[in-house]
């Protein structure tokens, strides 16, 4: 079969005579290094901040104990620890950034593992952060006691309340600055301190705001809260710079647009976007705009259907889209009730706008659902404002701030020490020091979220519990103990949480132990609402057009999967590869081609694949930020470029600090989108990225198959008819191609994996789940360049080209009578990336193939073939030869060329004693010199064995879930026995889009994917 697309992973990928891809390892094996006496397996270093930092047999000894005896199990309710059992409990995860209803597994009371509720209905989506906050849980440089920074000396909570009262005594106001947070036993307790202590103010902050998006929804629904999208009963998306798959909103709308990007009931998405995000690349259409064109689609979009529909219209501009804008709006009248607009924008009038657009469309209480709006973020940009006026002002006594860190993310440094030298009293609540700490004159240690107590209310009608999984490990306080102590009352948290809920949430119905073991619970709750139906047309334009602003190359800001930075010292998150850019421990400036050349700016790759980016300065508004290096990004706005938040940290810990470069500065107002910005090239300077973009190649096969919903409707083989290979009997099918001897698997279990391309995202929070639960090791940006990463699971990112050798071929023939290029211009051109690609994103890890590759050159039998179809790994066996690596089609094989456990070169929790406490005991730890990878998560299949042994049963379909199909909430990933024609994912491999990668090899992997399919209808 012709590959009808060329697929590239990189702009480098498409220029053969840059890449010499016949090495597979970036330099020599370092043989001296290897075998030098620092690395011997007796010697053990530690610097001195991490003998001074924690005690280790504290640690151990604290964290290991029996887990707090009011919690409930989530699965079982032994009356004790059983070693070598797991216990599971339901818990929440909210700290004003991310949220979500997860489960937390834990071994002999040591929490290990962050997995989401799926039984909390919604909001359990635990993407690569909320795993990865279980590491800083036992993270050594966390606070160990209260202290006065000024002295530097430790101090008593009771010294310390005393002199809080005491201030509170005054009569001037003290200020709670807080992150966003839905808990109702908190709020109850603040109200009860505001009834008490008049002076006392809480305001929110918070890092990543939508502070005009919630202004905007109270005026249009009497409510300030955030929208409630209902993706899956959406039949057309239109989004415009919205990256709701990524990080817009910050939590998940991947379930509801999955359910809906079925073949059998699929929706269309069309995607306006300045940079390539994870939504846009999943789109069915992706037009390329300026950030300061968002306003042109938004009303030309509104007049075009309002016009049709007979409303007043707005003024407005032409754009470059106009024509398909006429067909855009079409489709949305025609989806009317069924469609949904939305926007990124932080400006209330814009935001008005929009909803005004859903309205007309008859979306509200379709697929934006009203009645449930979501209470998520509490913000509200011009309070901080005010609070910083009311400080400078000497208004201000004492200000309390609970896990907020302005210091690194609000612009305005200057105004903020200005502000902070007129307050006598401050105090910081954090769970380790951060850049705030240098200006605040106590600092308390806060409780991880898995060693407290707490309740949260995310959306209308829907609570949830907080539970701790582990006894305190250092002398800390939660929020809420803190402000009851101040409040005067005499029980802790955990008893007035349980009154409260008992009191004020629960019914006669339910009890509290059975909440507590669920982790949620759903109430009918009346909510006011109040519709603005007649929206001022001509105040908003005067508005809108007021602020607008166009200019040459605009600066656009985003988050990406390290989010606001807070978690910037975990390396989990730092060794993730960005999904689309596929690099990590960075962020960087992403440009276009065209603008790269434009500007004289390059990403040079040597013949080993590593890729190094010009250095630049950046100037806005007076603001200047300098270092930063320049990634080429396919797929990017000419007329813009685009910088990642939450890098540059200066005091977040070993892991984060100095990672990146910190485009706060540029956060003015909340605005991701800046405005005009001036771009100077550093001379004679260069980046080295730490990118896994070409490193374990497939180039050159058969990799990706897709098709369009028209062809795939007229056959539901479209993109994936059986291939077909050369025999001496001449053509055959390539499954009926058999050079081995066949397993035999008519008896017992045989495990397949089914991956669901329309239904991946590249989210990447499988990569996370599986190097968690695997022990995977990190090894740092050097040895990533190098293309030593470990992890086992990786999500390749390819782009398509529409330019094709058959194209070129057409495009030369005698028939185009215009046609006046010569044939190696036409091939040049197919060699060149598209201005806009389209982008297929797809899991791979080791395919446990029947006929494997590895098995066959391994000289000791390292790797063999189990009776149940999985490829295993005996690790005392291998003697790291790689012939297996070598020999591997799918480049999944991990070579562990160091001991990355007990070894400063790479000082990560492996090299930490309480950062081993993370460590999965089901899964060894491998040595120096071993090969690894996916094992199907073999521990989770054998206990699920033996639990249905003890139950004296077969096992059942979904008894056994690997990591990474735990993890995945849009249900891209089903994995079991196809041996069990009920089993999900023997219906799976039935369906007509499922194929094998690189089948015809002849592998036969155990791992098999689904066609892609893109909703192409009247916008290709």
């Amino acid at each position: 079969m012709k590959i009808k697309k060329k697929y590239w992973k990189s702009i480098e990928q498409t220029k053969s005579n840059n890449l010499d891809l016949s090495k597979e390892f970036a330099e020599k094996i370092p043989i001296e290094k290897i075998i030098d006496n620092k690395n011997n397996l007796s010697t053990s270093r530690r610097d001195f901040l991490k003998i001074v930092g924690f005690s280790t047999v504290a640690a151990t000894i604290t964290s290991c104990e029996t887990p707090i005896k009011e919690s409930v199990p989530y699965l079982v309710k032994p009356e004790e620890i059983t070693p070598g059992n797991a216990n599971y409990y339901a818990t929440t995860f909210d700290d004003g950034h991310d949220f979500a209803s997860v489960l937390v597994k834990t071994r002999e009371g040591r929490p290990i593992k962050i997995d989401p509720n799926y039984d909390a209905g919604s909001f359990y989506d635990a993407n690569s952060r909320i795993q990865s906050s279980l590491l800083s849980l036992y993270d050594s440089e966390r606070l160990k006691a209260p202290f006065n920074t000024k002295s530097k000396v430790s101090i008593s909570w009771e010294d310390y309340f005393d002199k809080l009262n005491s201030v509170l005594s005054q009569g001037k106001d003290v200020v709670f600055l807080t992150s966003s947070f839905t808990s109702p036993s908190l709020n109850n307790i603040i109200d009860d301190l505001k009834l008490k202590n008049k002076n006392f103010k809480v305001v929110f902050y918070d890092s990543s705001s939508y502070s005009g998006l919630m202004d905007s929804y109270e005026e249009m629904f009497g409510v300030r809260a955030l929208p409630n999208y209902s993706f899956k009963n959406t039949d057309l998306i239109v989004s415009i710079g919205a990256d709701f798959l990524g990080e817009w909103l910050n939590f998940d709308h991947s379930e509801g647009y999955t359910e809906k990007r079925d073949p059998s009931n699929m929706s269309q998405h069309i995607h306006f976007e300045s940079n390539m995000s994870l939504s846009g690349s999943n789109a069915d259409k992706r037009y390329i705009i300026k950030p300061s064109e968002k306003i042109l689609i938004l009303t030309n979009l509104y007049n075009l259907i309002a016009k049709s529909l007979g409303a007043q219209q707005i003024n407005s501009k032409s754009s470059k889209y106009d024509k398909d804008l006429k067909l855009i709006a079409k489709k949305l009248i025609q989806n009317k009730n069924k469609s949904l607009i939305i926007i990124d924008s932080n400006n209330k009038d814009i935001q008005n706008l929009c909803f005004n657009l859903n309205m007309l469309l008859g979306n509200i209480n379709n697929t934006i659902d009203i009645s449930k709006p979501i209470f998520l973020k509490k913000g509200r940009d011009s309070d901080f404002v005010d609070l910083l006026s009311d400080m400078s002002k000497g208004k201000i006594a004492g200000l309390i701030i609970n896990d907020v860190n302005p210091f690194y993310n609000f612009y305005d440094q200057n105004k903020l020490k200005k502000s902070f030298k007129k307050v006598n009293f401050i105090t910081q609540l954090t769970l380790k020091e951060n850049e705030t700490t240098d200006f605040v004159n106590y600092v308390l240690p806060k409780r991880h979220f898995l060693e407290s107590w707490g309740d949260s209310n995310p959306i209308n009608g829907t609570y949830t519990l907080r539970q701790p999984t582990i006894n305190p490990i250092f002398d800390s306080i939660q929020p809420e103990d803190f402000l009851l102590r101040i409040l005067g009352v005499n029980k802790n948290y955990k008893d007035y949480l349980s009154i409260f809920w008992k009191k004020s949430i629960l019914n006669s119905n339910i009890t509290w132990n059975q909440v507590l073991h669920d982790g949620f619970y759903f109430k009918n709750q009346d909510l006011f609402i109040n519709i603005k139906k007649n929206l001022d047309i001509s105040y908003t334009s005067k508005n809108i057009w007021s602020k607008y602003n166009e200019g040459n190359v605009e600066l656009m800001l985003f988050f990406n999967h390290l989010g606001d930075g807070r978690m910037a010292n975990i390396p989990w998150l730092q060794e993730l590869p960005d999904p689309i850019n596929r690099t990590c421990w960075d962020n960087y400036l992403c440009v276009s081609k065209k603008l790269a050349d434009k500007l004289e700016l390059k990403n040079k790759v040597s013949p080993d694949g590593q890729i190094d980016g010009d250095i630049v300065t950046l100037r806005l508004n007076g603001v200047e930020i300098k270092n930063i290096p320049v990634f080429i990004q396919p797929g990017h706005s000419d007329e813009s470029v685009s910088l990642a938040l939450g890098y540059g940290r200066t005091k977040s810990g070993k892991s984060g600090d100095n990672v990146g470069v910190n485009a706060y500065p540029f956060y003015k107002n909340a605005n991701l989108d800046q405005g005009v910005v001036e771009i100077i090239k550093q001379e004679n300077e260069t980046h080295e990225f730490a990118s896994v973009q070409l490193a374990h190649t497939m180039m050159g096969r058969d990799i990706v198959k897709e098709s369009t919903l028209e062809e795939y409707q007229k056959d539901n083989q479209a993109g994936n008819h059986p291939e077909e290979l050369h025999t001496y009997e001449g053509m055959q099918a390539v499954e009926n191609i058999v050079l081995w001897k066949q397993h035999d698997y008519n008896d017992g279990h045989l495990w397949n994996l089914s991956i669901d391309l329309n239904k991946c995202t590249g989210c990447g929070a499988c990569v996370t789940a599986c190097h968690i639960e695997n022990n995977v090791p990190v090894v740092g940006k050097e040895e990533i360049r190098k293309h030593r990463d470990m992890h086992w699971l990786r999500i390749d990112r390819y782009y398509s080209s529409d330019m094709t050798k058959e194209k070129a071929e057409k495009l030369n023939s005698d028939e185009d009578k215009n046609n006046n290029v010569g044939l190696v211009e036409k091939y040049k051109l197919m060699e060149e990336p598209s201005d806009n690609p389209e982008v297929v994103f797809q899991p791979v890890m080791c395919m446990h193939c029947n006929n494997a590759p590895c098995e066959t050159v391994c000289p000791v039998a390292a790797t063999s073939h189990s009776k149940e179809g999985l490829n295993h790994m005996i690790y005392n066996r291998c003697i790291g030869t790689r012939y297996c690596a070598n020999n591997c089609p799918y480049k999944v094989r991990r070579f562990n060329w160091f001991k990355y456990k007990d070894n400063d070169d790479f000082d990560f929790n492996m090299n930490d004693d309480l950062g081993k406490l993370v460590l999965n005991p089901d899964v060894t730890v491998r040595a120096r010199g071993v090969m690894e990878k996916c094992s199907f998560c073999i521990q989770n299949i054998q206990k699920a064995k033996l639990d249905a042994k003890r139950e004296n049963r077969k096992l059942k379909d979904g008894d056994v879930k690997c990591a990474c199909e735990s993890s995945c909430t849009t249900g891209a990933m089903v994995f079991g026995d196809v041996n069990d024609k009920s089993s999900r994912v023997y219906k799976e491999k039935q369906d007509p889009r499922a194929y094998n990668l690189l089948a015809s090899v002849g592998t036969k992997p155990n791992v098999f994917y689904k066609t892609k399919i893109r909703n192409k209808k009247d916008v290709s």
